[in-house]
């Protein structure tokens, strides 16, 4: 690996495991709202583990090593992860514009004061989560197109690509 390839995997796994550490950081904020009895809620923890699983997977470094079968699986963590960014988005602009709206649909037992701080907390964490999973998406992409190679000398980088970069 060169020397920006090491430094890029160095942003990758630090981009993981800042996400791994958010998204857990998440569950127990989310879990501190007591919102068993909400199908809502319990959707709200289900997406930060879900993207923990994904952060965790990404720590392993399987999706961004080349190897046979690999590119299957990298293509299903890519869609995975883009679709929690996209949620924890989405939970996070809720947490911020609609604060007592979503702490209401939430149905939390606690203060409505401590919620919002609560709410708006997880709302945070969960705009960070957004940035670092796309700065993860944008590394683990650079990563896996430089262990492609680039040597080709007679315009066939393109065609050498595996079938997963193709659009």
């Amino acid at each position: 690996m060169a020397g920006s390839g090491r430094a890029a995997h160095k942003a990758f796994l630090l981009c993981n495991y800042t996400l791994l550490g958010a998204a857990s950081a998440c569950i127990f904020l989310t879990l501190s709202l007591r919102l068993v009895p909400s199908a809502c809620g319990l959707l709200l923890v289900f997406l930060h583990a879900l993207t923990a699983v994904f952060a965790a997977a990404g720590c392993s470094g399987s999706f961004t090593d080349a190897g046979a079968g690999a590119g299957s699986v990298h293509a299903m963590h890519t869609s995975g992860a883009v679709l929690t960014a996209i949620f924890q988005g989405a939970a996070a602009l809720l947490a911020f514009t609609r604060t007592a709206d979503f702490l209401t649909e939430l149905r939390s037992y606690v203060r409505e004061e401590d919620g919002e701080v609560i709410l708006k907390l997880v709302g945070g964490l969960g705009a960070a989560i957004f940035v670092l999973e796309w700065a993860a998406l944008a590394l683990a992409f650079a990563l896996r197109l430089g262990d492609d190679g680039g040597e080709e000398a007679d315009g066939e980088y393109a065609k050498s690509w595996p079938s997963a970069y193709h659009v």
